[in-house]
């Protein structure tokens, strides 16, 4: 099964996990608003 995502992968569970991390870190402090996705591109738009 080949993936149709922007980067031609499947995200990794580490990828994921090293968001979460990062969402739940003090690097992420000034962080607000945003939709972080991690999906390898597989939403290609929201509209």
């Amino acid at each position: 099964m080949r993936p149709t995502t922007l980067l031609n992968r499947f995200t990794s569970t580490e990828e994921v996990a090293n968001m979460v991390l990062y969402v739940c870190s003090e690097q992420a402090s000034g962080t607000t608003g945003a939709a972080l996705r991690v999906d390898g591109g597989v939403l290609r738009s929201i509209a």
